[in-house]
């Protein structure tokens, strides 16, 4: 497997520093935002890249030598926010990611599968967290129409490319649980569209990555290495599905996520949080993590995405990528 690094966390410093960052972490792979909720900030020159085979190999420059090459392109965002200015905005970027990956030699895209509004005219998102009502199920219907529609088309264009685009199993999107992927192929009959296998957000939920890997096999296209801990005593009291985030006001340091929406500041006493690879679950489960992906895919890449507000940047990546190579290290060789 290729080992390397989603490099948001390293969008403070030029793409040459930040590729030498990951060589000096040991690991070889960089997976590279092209769009979404972030700026694509180490791919400047996109419109380029895609028109100039003189600004492709240019770019494709920077990366000789290093020891580290590009590991896929990332354009989470939302594609089916109802909003026009957010959703086309997105929408586009996974197709125009999917573009650059051909152009680039590359062949995964990682994105989100979206969540529309709740009917024809919304304005904002609805995700339906527990259905248990029948008003309910038919907001599913509608968000399931609009997300099979999408992802047929883009289905097409991916596999025009040769390339294929693994969604995050994340909250807030329609798909984020096995159940969905397998409702997601049932109804558009995609080859290429598939799953990046983030264990962050299935620790949270409580579901079990090395399960749903196994569960859904040859879909698993690409992976993140995210830990999670659960802080059971406020778990126990909150729940898993905790809204205590606070509104942070323009003087503030907030990011924009598309249009007029931005990040809220993560609740104070949370139920869970994010944090470095072996702060929430041991060197033993990554190793099982990378043994069932292996088992998959033996070339899958596996990048390292830092969210861990008590480390700082490099603080933080070093801590991942020390249990993350122990972890591999440990990896049975296939027989």
């Amino acid at each position: 497997m290729k080992l390397g690094v989603y490099n948001a966390i390293l969008h403070d410093r030029p793409l040459p520093e930040a590729l030498k960052v990951i060589a000096d972490l040991g690991l070889t792979g960089i997976e590279i935002n092209t769009g979404g909720f972030l700026p694509a900030v180490h791919v400047p020159d996109m419109d380029r890249i895609l028109e100039s085979d003189a600004a492709r190999d240019d770019y494709l420059a920077i990366f000789e030598g290093t020891g580290v090459s590009i590991a896929g392109l990332n354009c989470n965002g939302n594609p089916l926010h109802p909003k026009r200015e957010i959703g086309e905005k997105h929408a586009e970027d996974i197709r125009r990611s999917i573009r650059l990956a051909h152009r680039l030699g590359q062949d995964r895209v990682v994105t989100m599968s979206g969540l529309p509004g709740g009917e024809p005219g919304a304005t904002v998102p609805n995700w339906i967290v527990n259905a248990w009502n029948s008003a309910a199920l038919d907001v599913l219907d509608y968000q399931w129409g609009v997300v099979a529609d999408f992802w047929k088309e883009t289905d097409r264009l991916a596999a025009d490319h040769g390339v294929k685009v693994a969604l995050e199993l994340h909250p807030q999107n329609v798909v984020f649980n096995t159940a969905d992927v397998r409702k997601l192929i049932e109804l558009t009959g995609a080859t290429h569209v598939g799953v990046e296998l983030d264990a962050s957000h299935l620790f949270w939920q409580q579901m079990d990555p090395v399960a749903v890997v196994r569960e859904l096999g040859p879909l698993i296209f690409h992976a993140a290495a995210k830990d999670v801990r659960i802080n059971k005593e406020n778990a126990a009291l909150y729940g898993v599905l905790d809204n205590s985030f606070r509104r942070l006001s323009p003087e503030e340091n907030r990011t924009n996520l598309g249009g007029d929406e931005w990040a809220n500041e993560w609740p104070k006493d949370s139920a869970w949080d994010f944090v470095a690879l072996g702060r929430g679950h041991d060197t033993a489960f990554w190793t099982e993590f990378l043994t069932a992906l292996q088992e998959v895919d033996p070339d899958m890449a596996v990048n390292i995405e830092h969210e861990d507000v008590s480390l700082g940047r490099i603080e933080g990546l070093e801590v991942a990528a020390c249990v993350l190579k122990d972890a591999a290290a440990a990896v049975p060789v296939p027989r």
